[in-house]
């Protein structure tokens, strides 16, 4: 190498160090309202939602609310179906399949989720819809706020500010009443006899979603939601995204209706910037994807009206693969994942299936005297102390047999006959004696057995054991 190729380092500018502000004051979004195929989706799934939740606890199922988290009595009644602390392991494994379902459809269709039917998309869209019509448009909107303050500004945030508070004061009732019962949670509320915890989860919710839905908004999608960081890994390159044809739509520019865009050397793109105007979080989709976009597909709306207006065919953003998007064929709609997961969710479907349909609804607890072992009578035969837990899980009451099995000549002292009302939960005290020449070791084990007399499929038992003295 000779001299002339080096590079003088005095000629070479020093590097300069940049900053970045992490803590960048937020730009709030105008969101433009749009109508179009995806808004339909959204509003035909979110509103489904919406009056399911606040009208479910309002239903009535065997005479009691229809959804109702008991926590004092540790009983959740879903639908007909009551679930005791014994059967949280139900519940955890039903939340596993939710979970499972969840990875599959993301797998499938990318965040269809987030951008359809995740609580914080659902009510913020309520309140941009309750936004727009007491503020008015996206330009409207921007206006009011850079206008000064007067009368009619400050009518209509009242007014915006009112409904917010509404909504989530009935989302925030809603919420507890699934807990606390929702017509005993008014009545109680507004006489003034609820207890603490009603009013403080009451007040809770009313404002997290005020705050949520009406301020933070994409703020808890882009910074908040651990969701949002970690879904790209259950993408493939065939999972549904929103994209943008940049094959098709580079060169972006503005022309004519009628100019010929080949001619200009532009693509498909005019360069509106409706699909940023009408984003909820903000973005350009343009710029690829991101994990800020919830998939809602907003601006797949806004583009095929202006592809429509312009003549131009649809699908310049749209719903595709990236396998489709680099030209490598079609989307694999079928392949090892998405069948791995529609496996695992039969086989895990079929499990809580089985365990529902025989469920059997009692519960056995038993527990030995912790103070003596055993006791000797009188006669010279060994008493153990019991104390049962009977547990009729079910709604109707039964008259339930006690016996023991796997002691010979055992005899039960105390009540062996026991009626208990619809899930009630009875303590029992039992003696089980037997002479020492029965028992050939110094400890036992045998099983006690409770079976419904009307029910032969009503029993249950449970294993124990009898000690004697060495």
């Amino acid at each position: 190498m000779s001299d002339k190729d080096l590079i003088d380092l005095k000629e070479v500018a020093p590097a300069e160090v940049g900053e970045v502000d992490l803590y960048q004051r937020r730009e709030r979004i105008y969101t433009r309202k749009v109508e179009g195929f995806f808004q339909k989706v959204r509003l035909y799934t979110g509103w489904p939602l919406l009056l399911g939740y606040y009208l479910m606890p309002w239903l009535t199922w065997d005479g009691r609310q229809a959804i109702l988290f008991d926590l004092p009595e540790r009983k959740f009644h879903i639908l007909g179906l009551t679930f005791w602390p014994q059967d949280f392991p139900m519940l955890a494994f039903l939340l596993i399949i939710a979970a499972y379902m969840l990875f599959a459809v993301t797998t499938f269709a990318g965040r269809i989720w987030c951008g359809y039917t995740c609580p914080q998309t659902v009510w913020t869209t309520m309140f941009m819809w309750w936004e727009q019509k007491t503020e008015g448009s996206r330009n409207q909107r921007m206006k009011l706020d850079k206008a000064p303050m007067s009368m009619e500004k400050f009518r209509k945030k009242c007014l915006k500010h009112s409904g917010w508070l509404f909504i989530g004061f009935a989302t925030g009732v809603t919420f507890v009443g699934y807990f606390y019962g929702i017509r005993e949670l008014l009545v109680d509320l507004f006489a003034g006899t609820a207890g603490a915890w009603a009013y403080f989860w009451t007040q809770f919710f009313t404002f997290a979603t005020y705050i949520n839905a009406g301020w933070m908004r994409e703020q808890v999608c882009m910074y908040m939601c651990p969701y949002a960081r970690f879904q790209s890994v259950m993408f493939d390159q065939d999972t549904l995204i929103v994209s943008y044809d940049k094959a098709r739509g580079e060169a972006r520019g503005s022309r004519k209706k009628t100019a010929d865009p080949k001619e200009l050397g532009l693509g498909d793109c005019i360069d509106c910037e409706l699909c940023v105007q009408v984003c909820p979080t903000g973005i350009d989709i343009r710029n690829g994807l991101q994990y800020e976009c919830i998939g809602c597909a907003l601006c797949i709306d806004a583009c095929d009206s202006v592809m429509e207006k312009m003549d131009y065919d649809k699908g310049l953003v749209r719903y595709t693969s990236e396998r489709e998007l680099n030209g490598e064929g079609k989307t694999h709609w079928l392949r090892p994942r998405i069948i791995g997961y529609v496996v695992v969710l039969a086989v895990m479907f079929g499990a809580f299936g089985y365990n529902m349909l025989y469920r059997v609804p009692l519960e056995l607890t038993i527990i030995r005297d912790r103070n003596q072992l055993f006791v000797t009578t009188d006669t010279g035969a060994i008493d153990n102390i019991y104390t049962l837990q009977l547990a009729n899980m079910s709604p109707e009451m039964h008259e339930f047999t006690l016996s023991i099995d796997g002691l010979e000549n055992a005899e039960i002292i105390g009540d062996r006959m026991h009626t208990l009302d619809g899930e009630e939960i009875r303590s029992i005290s039992l003696r089980v004696r037997m002479m020492p020449e029965d028992l050939d070791k110094p400890s036992t084990a045998f099983n006690f057995e409770a079976q419904a007399s009307d029910r032969e499929d009503l029993r249950i038992v449970h294993e124990t054991r009898f000690v004697k003295p060495l």
